[in-house]
């Protein structure tokens, strides 16, 4: 039922055909014909610059990293009472108790 059938594009066909008529329809079928050649032409002649450079070029030299300083561990406080993590002086903690809301 939603599909379309054989009569459905033979009506579209005759719509585009009253609307364009025979001329401007072959007109714009040239015209993207031309565009598709002129596409291929442009590919095949970047893949033929890129195939045979005229001069070889150098390749760049590695790039240099400095090396990085090795990473210090952070010693945790343990609060020996309950084995729970104490934050440091310095270091601010968000909990649920902070946050306000419903």
């Amino acid at each position: 039922m939603g599909g379309l059938s054989l009569w459905h594009w033979i009506i579209v066909l005759l719509v585009v055909l009253i609307l364009f008529g025979r001329g401007r329809i072959s007109d714009i079928m040239g015209d993207f014909g031309k565009g598709i050649k002129s596409f291929k032409e442009g590919i095949n002649d970047e893949s033929k610059d890129h195939a045979s450079p005229t001069s070889p070029a150098a390749p760049p030299p590695p790039a240099q990293i400095a090396p990085q300083p090795p990473v210090q561990p952070v010693a945790t406080i343990v609060d020996p009472a309950t084995g729970v993590p104490v934050p440091e002086p310095g270091m601010t903690h968000l909990s649920n108790e902070n946050k306000t809301g419903a």
